[in-house]
């Protein structure tokens, strides 16, 4: 299609929950385990408005559990909550989400670099990519929560997941799940695509999302060059 920008121009910044894998049971499961072990009030509702985001964001600001500067306490508390998630992961197991793969497969083929750019821990992507065998598609571009200072809705995380793979944020599509996320990628001048894995269609049509779709399954390479054209 005359216009387009070249495959090797352009790339793709994945966020990991929601989007590559569904662990959204276990993030849950894990929080109010850990609210039952710390005697911590937590509701599903406070869970939701967390979802996306850092758990230095969370824990004093949605949870309401600690004061802001109370670093330690936070800190504490995340490790702690990412330990249950593990746990839960190793048990339950995890597989990518419809759709992931062959997209996967299709921008690898035409040449296009992928990254992954998520709210979570360097440690939990690790375990996700290895249980998932997805590593093999990213190697080492991934950024995680410790990778950067300010976490979405600011677009540190996916600047630096662009960096990995040496693309100008302007010629990267990011591919979200989370509001949050959408608001990240169009402050670091990125496009988004929405996928409806944890928000109904309805909360993305003002979101800026160029396009929203249901499924993965529904996004090869072309349709990626196509939206970044």
């Amino acid at each position: 299609m005359p216009g387009l920008l070249s495959f090797s121009d352009i790339g793709v910044v994945f966020d990991l929950d929601g989007v590559l894998i569904d662990s959204h049971d276990q993030h849950e499961r894990s929080w109010f385990l850990l609210a039952e072990e710390a005697g911590k009030p937590l509701t599903k509702v406070q869970f939701k408005e967390s979802f996306g985001m850092r758990n230095v964001m969370a824990i004093p600001h949605v949870f309401g559990w600690t004061a802001p500067d109370d670093h330690a306490t936070i800190h504490a508390l995340g490790e702690r909550k990412e330990e249950f998630y593990r746990e839960l992961l190793a048990a339950d197991g995890i597989e990518p989400l419809p759709g992931v793969v062959a997209l996967l497969e299709s921008l690898a083929s035409a040449g296009v670099p992928v990254s992954l750019g998520s709210s979570t821990s360097r440690k939990n992507i690790e375990v996700c990519f290895a249980a998932t065998g997805l590593a093999r598609f990213f190697g080492p571009h991934y950024t995680g929560a410790e990778d950067v200072t300010r976490g979405k809705p600011h677009p540190d995380v996916f600047l630096e997941a662009a960096r990995k793979i040496a693309r100008e944020p302007v010629r990267c599509l990011v591919v979200e799940d989370a509001h949050v996320g959408i608001e990240a990628a169009l402050a670091g001048g990125m496009k988004a695509l929405a996928v409806t894995t944890t928000h109904p269609r309805e909360s993305f049509e003002t979101s800026g999302a160029a396009r929203i779709v249901d499924s993965l399954a529904e996004v090869d390479a072309e349709a990626v060059r196509e939206l970044l054209g």
